[in-house]
């Protein structure tokens, strides 16, 4: 296709390129109609795994800036945004290739050789980008190994296997937002203003203390309901505080993130923190929208396939099953356990500094 177009327009085709994206089909090979829908449907996944991998990478940029604008938070959210209603269009796309029989799918399944969807580097590309760890795989895999095997006899793969592993050389996403987090105005107080460190230390002490006393008075409700209940329920709730203990303060120091995190959730409504709550908001729905898309990606192949094993070798429908376990913000997850109701949290300090005025 010319790089112009024709009389300075172009055609709708000529613009979308249509002509060769209509001839990418294998259909000379005489493939059913069974197969040309499957090849369709996921060819159109990889489009989307495109545009997902540009808006991500866009709010990686934005959030890595030494010095974040104000201005850009809006940006990134409306990025994040637009991912998110991909994630949502993605998981209704497997119910139309779910229109594809057991007996069709085997029809042509053979043919497939040892190609699975395991293969897709875009899908491991927004992973690594968004910060899905080794660790935290299934059999804390090394996704990249297999493209570093391939890369050996194919200049295609070596491309990839460099595209992959300059990904992986750059903070993600999750680490740039925990970064951008931890500049959090806390009580007023701002990352690295003189005294700071102490005023986020008694404002997670205080929050602390008052995680306790929810904790408290939820066992003391509990105390006639016998003794090995109340015992049991005793148990649970050290196991709370001291879970909220970790989270605030991982090897006995002050997590200044995490810290920020429980401020902005616990005060939404100041105004001041609007767009970081939006942020945060809009991450926890992605990660929400990723879960059900591949749960929906696991049932489709329970619905065609049954419990056999995938063409790659896996395990199938379980190996689906287990990634829908996957979480990559878990901060962002793990902070609505510790929060305690408005009435409880500390008192505010410097409300002015957040645009809010506590007086009537």
């Amino acid at each position: 296709m010319s790089s112009s177009p024709r009389n300075g327009s172009w055609t709708y085709g000529e613009y979308l390129q249509l002509p060769e994206l209509l001839n990418l089909q294998a259909e000379e090979r005489g493939i059913s109609n069974d197969e040309l829908h499957f090849i369709i449907v996921h060819q159109t996944f990889e489009l989307w795994f495109k545009q997902v991998i540009c808006e991500l990478s866009l709010v990686r940029d934005i959030l890595t800036q030494e010095n974040v604008l104000e201005s850009d938070i809006p940006k990134a959210c409306d990025h994040l945004g637009r991912t998110s209603e991909i994630f949502r269009l993605m998981e209704n796309q497997w119910s139309v290739l779910e229109t594809l029989t057991p007996q069709g799918f085997l029809a042509f399944r053979d043919g497939l050789g040892t190609a699975s969807g395991f293969e897709s580097y875009q899908v491991r590309e927004f992973e690594l980008l968004l910060g899905l760890k080794q660790e935290d795989r299934l059999y804390k895999m090394d996704v990249i190994e297999q493209f570093r095997i391939l890369a050996k006899n194919s200049e295609h793969d070596a491309a990839i296997l460099a595209r992959l592993e300059a990904i992986q050389a750059k903070p993600t996403l999750f680490d740039s937002l925990l970064k951008w987090i931890e500049r959090t105005p806390i009580m007023g107080s701002a990352y690295g203003d003189e005294g700071d460190e102490l005023v986020v230390s008694d404002y997670v002490d205080t929050h602390l203390a008052g995680h306790q006393a929810v904790c408290d008075s939820a066992i003391a409700r509990l105390g006639d309901q016998g003794a090995n209940h109340a015992k049991a329920a005793v148990a649970r709730f050290d196991a709370a505080q001291i879970a909220a203990e970790n989270f605030l303060r991982p090897d006995g120091e002050v997590n200044r993130a995490r810290a920020g995190l429980l401020f902005i959730e616990s005060y939404r409504e100041l105004p001041l923190l609007t767009w970081p709550r939006k942020m945060i908001d809009a991450m926890v729905e992605l990660e929400e929208l990723i879960v059900k898309w591949r749960h929906s990606h696991a049932r489709m192949v329970e619905r065609i396939m049954g419990k056999r094993m995938g063409t790659g070798g896996s395990s199938g429908v379980d190996y689906l099953d287990d990634t829908t376990k996957y979480r990559i913000f878990k901060d962002l997850w793990a902070v609505r356990t510790i929060l305690i109701k408005p009435q409880q949290r500390p008192k505010l300090l410097n409300s002015k500094f957040y645009g809010f005025n506590v007086e009537n």
